[in-house]
């Protein structure tokens, strides 16, 4: 483009167009909204010219070719994701050998035709049109976009030797794509890009910690998250926004669903990737570590046929999985089941789930509310985080229906007093509640690096090993530690297990409320904490006490 150094309101104005005093009043009103509302598009806000005039004297001072009137059109596919067209109103409509011409009334999209012109190797030229003309080209692709929305299935190595032939050389391509298949070798279950002030940093989270993975240097961090954006159907040319995504691939022939979020930060966008394998997942409470004193409790609770049952826990102590489990265990042909969450995060068969979607009004209360009508016999809440949502659970299981739910709380007992801080009356906490859970996720130790360790005395008389031997009647004494081994990538830590506390919330717990609506002692009523049950776990060498004390 060649672009003219008059000023978009001179060129009007020049034209004929309107006058200086318009000018005046558009700018008057531009300090309203700010700069990043362009001048051109307060004066058609204004009235005082048409689209027509602004792309006209656009075109002008771009140095690009006006079309105004469009008859057919035909958007190419040049390798991109077709969502990202009809996101950012720029179509690819024609290219020689050596330039993608583009359909656009935004000549300065300069992010978005840089992208293109990495993808194909070719120079880009714009021409402007009108948005009239341009849903012609919409409509031509929004159909394929709209079959397509539910499935971003994208097959990383079919998609690097398709980019490849547009591209000599892809080297984003293939950074973005070796970060993604290393997060899977290490079991992953997030990945961060950070934008730092001189580089990206890149970390993984393996077994509930983050470690550093790589450094991405500052030239490529712009095209790195555009990279991501364009993966997951975002608006790459939004970067004062935060956005959410998807991504489907294959890799190593697993099917993985990658949730993507952007947030704008200091040095640029965060983004964060949470993995989600797609194969088939067998919940049982048997096999998540649990205790099998909690085990009988946990299924004691939860075959009462109405009642509130309260799992509590940070965000990635397993609480999903815990509630996944349950639910997986009293799924039958007798009973319907329905969940609400925000995300889903796995389907589980003959089970109905919602999803969570707060910009078209559908909260966990609202959707709470339409469940009821479906003659539901148990009810899944994915999280309880407001007085109506508590309000609407309890209703549910004072009607007959077995609710499950999570609260954001430091332990079991503290959900009591979150609900009654909610504004829940106390009455229909004691109606209504009829268990209350608390976990967290503690690393195991590496089984090919581990070696017999030995509990120091001062920790041994602090956490009064004696009585928890005595009391929980413990077989054998075997603490272990990880060395460090390519199995663990060096942490002496591979997996992970559940630490948990869990009470029936029954007429003892409940006059302990009644006393104290601060209640928080798990041994006065002859439960274990979660603390206490972490410990119980080093004895047997599954973890190490530091793990305990990190999580507890």
């Amino acid at each position: 483009m060649n672009i003219k150094k008059e000023l978009i309101g001179q060129i009007l104005i020049k034209k004929g167009y309107l006058s200086e005093e318009d000018i005046d009043k558009a700018l008057e009103i531009q300090k309203t909204y700010g700069q990043h509302v362009r001048i051109g598009r307060v004066l058609m806000n204004m009235g005082v010219i048409t689209e027509e005039q602004l792309l006209d004297a656009l075109s002008y001072q771009f140095g690009v070719e006006f079309l105004r009137e469009l008859e057919n059109v035909e958007v190419l596919d040049i390798g991109l994701n077709r969502e990202l067209f009809v996101n950012n109103n720029v179509f690819p409509i024609k290219e020689t050998e050596d330039t993608v011409y583009v359909l656009t009334n935004d000549p300065l999209q300069i992010e978005l035709f840089s992208l293109i012109e990495d993808a194909t190797s070719k120079s880009v030229e714009v021409i402007l049109t009108t948005e009239e003309n341009l849903q012609k080209a919409v409509s031509k692709v929004k159909e394929d976009i709209i079959a397509k929305e539910e499935e971003l299935a994208l097959d990383i190595d079919e998609e690097i030797d398709r980019l490849k032939e547009l591209a000599s050389e892809a080297p984003v391509i293939k950074l973005v794509n070796s970060i993604l298949t290393k997060a899977v070798d290490f079991n992953a279950t997030d990945i961060h890009f950070e934008s730092l002030k001189t580089k990206m940093r890149v970390r993984f989270r393996v077994d509930g910690v983050l470690k550093t993975f790589d450094y991405i240097p500052n030239n490529l961090k712009l095209a790195v998250i555009a990279r991501l954006k364009l993966l997951s159907g975002m608006n790459i040319a939004e970067t004062r926004l935060a956005q959410d995504g998807r991504i489907a691939v294959r890799i190593a022939g697993k099917p993985i669903d990658i949730r993507a979020s952007s947030l704008p930060t200091q040095y640029g966008e965060s983004f964060v990737l949470r993995i989600l394998f797609e194969e088939s997942t067998s919940y049982s409470l048997d096999n998540l570590g649990f205790y099998e004193d909690h085990v009988e409790v946990i299924r004691k609770i939860s075959r009462k046929p109405n009642g509130i049952f309260l799992t509590t826990g940070p965000t990635g102590s397993g609480k999903t999985t815990t509630l996944y489990s349950i639910l997986s265990e009293l799924n039958s042909d007798e009973v319907k089941i329905i969940t609400v969450e925000d995300p889903i995060e796995y389907e589980l068969e003959g089970i109905n789930q919602v999803q969570v979607k707060s910009e078209i009004g559908r909260t966990f209360a609202t959707a709470l509310r339409n469940i009821l009508r479906q003659d539901p016999d148990i009810i899944m809440v994915g999280e309880i985080r407001d007085l109506e949502t508590a309000e609407m659970a309890i209703q549910a299981s004072l009607t007959g229906h077995l609710v499950l739910s999570t609260l954001h709380t430091n332990s079991a007992l503290a959900s009591i007093t979150r609900l009654l801080d909610m504004g829940v009356e106390w009455f229909l906490i004691k109606a209504s509640v009829i268990g209350v859970m608390a976990q967290r996720l503690v690393r195991t130790v590496c089984s090919h690096c581990a070696q017999d360790s030995e509990i120091p005395d001062s920790l041994w008389k602090m956490y009064d090993f004696d009585r928890l031997i005595e009391k929980y009647k413990v077989p054998s004494i075997s603490p272990k530690r990880g060395k460090g081994c390519k199995f663990c990538n060096y942490t002496g830590y591979r997996g992970r297990t559940v630490i948990a506390e869990v009470a029936p919330f029954d007429e003892r717990l409940q006059k302990e409320f009644d006393r104290d609506t601060n209640f928080d002692d798990m041994n006065k009523l002859g439960y274990r904490t979660m603390r206490e049950d972490g410990l119980l776990k080093v004895l047997e060498g599954k973890t190490t006490i530091e793990e305990v004390l990190r999580v507890t």
